[in-house]
C-alpha cells in the first residue's frame, strides 16, 4: 500500500513539473533531431563525432533531447547531460528586450563559448561554473533505454548546471523574444558551438538581428571568439576582450557560420 502511495506521489510530482513547461513555441523531438542531424552533417570541423542536443524553455525546463547516431551509445554518453547543462547556461545568462526597464537593462545573448575566459581564475566571472549545480536526480533517472528519445526522462525536468565552453546558444523567435536555449555536445568544444549554431539556424530560432547584442558583435553577436594570446609558459592565455575561447583541433572559421536573422 505504501509503495503504491509513493508511486502515485512521484507520478503526480513529475506530471506537475511537466505541466509548467512552456514547450509549445519550441521545436519538438522530431524537429530537433532533424535540425541536429543536418547541422552535424554540414559542419566539417572537429572530430566528426555524433552529437547530443537538448532544448530548454525560458524557465530551464527540458523540452526535447535527441542524438544523431544509430543508438544512444553512438555518441559520448556523458554528453547527454552536458548538452542539457549548456542549454540551461545559455538560457540563464541571456536576455531579450524585456530586460530594458526604467532606463536600465540590456538585450544580450551570451553563448557558453563566451564564458570560457571570464570564468578562469582572475576573470570577471570566476566561480560562475559552481553557481547552479546540475540536478543529478533529474540527470540520471531512467530508464536509460529512453535517453535521447521523445520520452527521455529529462523532458519536463529542470536540469540546472552551468557549462563554460562552446555548445550552448539562446533561442530567439521572430519577435526577438528569448524562448529558451539549445545545448549541443559530443565533439570538441569548438565543433559543439559550430554545430549548435547551425542547428539553431535550421530551427529558425536565431532572430537576434540588430536588436539583441552580444560580446562578439556584428552579424553573429553571440559567436565564439578566438582571441586568446598563447601563453608560452603554459596555462591559459589572455583573451583580448575577456570573453574569448581557445581554438581546438581542426577548428572551423566562425565567420563561415550563417549570420543571425533579423
Amino acid at each position: 500500500m505504501f509503495r503504491r502511495f509513493l508511486f502515485l506521489v512521484t507520478a503526480y510530482t513529475l506530471l506537475a513539473v511537466s505541466c509548467f513547461a512552456d514547450c509549445s513555441n519550441l521545436p519538438n523531438f522530431s524537429q530537433l533531431k532533424t535540425a541536429l542531424v543536418q547541422a552535424t552533417n554540414d559542419e566539417t570541423s572537429g572530430l566528426n563525432m555524433n552529437m547530443w542536443a537538448t532544448i530548454v524553455d525560458r524557465d530551464g525546463i527540458v523540452c526535447a533531447v535527441a542524438f544523431t547516431g544509430t543508438n544512444r551509445g553512438a555518441q559520448w554518453p556523458g554528453s547527454r547531460v552536458i548538452s542539457a547543462q549548456k542549454a540551461n547556461t545559455a538560457n540563464s545568462f541571456s536576455l531579450d528586450p524585456s530586460a530594458v526597464s526604467g532606463g536600465n537593462g540590456l538585450s544580450l545573448a551570451l553563448s557558453t563559448a563566451n564564458l570560457y575566459s571570464a570564468v578562469q581564475p582572475g576573470g570577471s566571472l570566476f566561480g560562475l561554473q559552481e553557481s547552479n549545480p546540475v540536478d543529478t536526480s533529474a540527470a540520471y533517472k531512467g530508464p536509460s533505454a529512453s535517453f535521447g528519445t521523445a520520452s527521455d526522462p529529462l523532458v519536463g525536468a529542470k536540469i540546472g548546471g552551468v557549462n563554460v565552453f562552446g555548445g550552448g546558444l539562446a533561442l530567439y523567435d521572430g519577435g526577438h523574444n528569448l524562448v529558451g536555449a539549445i545545448g549541443v555536445s559530443g565533439d570538441t568544444s569548438c565543433a559543439d558551438h559550430f554545430i549548435a549554431w547551425r542547428a539553431r539556424h535550421n530551427l529558425n530560432l536565431d532572430h537576434l538581428g540588430s536588436v539583441i547584442g552580444g560580446v562578439a558583435g556584428g552579424s553573429r553577436p553571440d559567436n565564439i571568439i578566438f582571441d586568446i594570446t598563447p601563453n608560452p609558459n603554459g596555462g591559459t592565455g589572455i583573451s583580448a576582450n575577456g570573453f574569448g575561447h581557445p581554438t581546438c583541433i581542426n577548428t572551423g572559421d566562425p565567420n563561415a557560420l550563417p549570420s543571425v536573422r533579423g
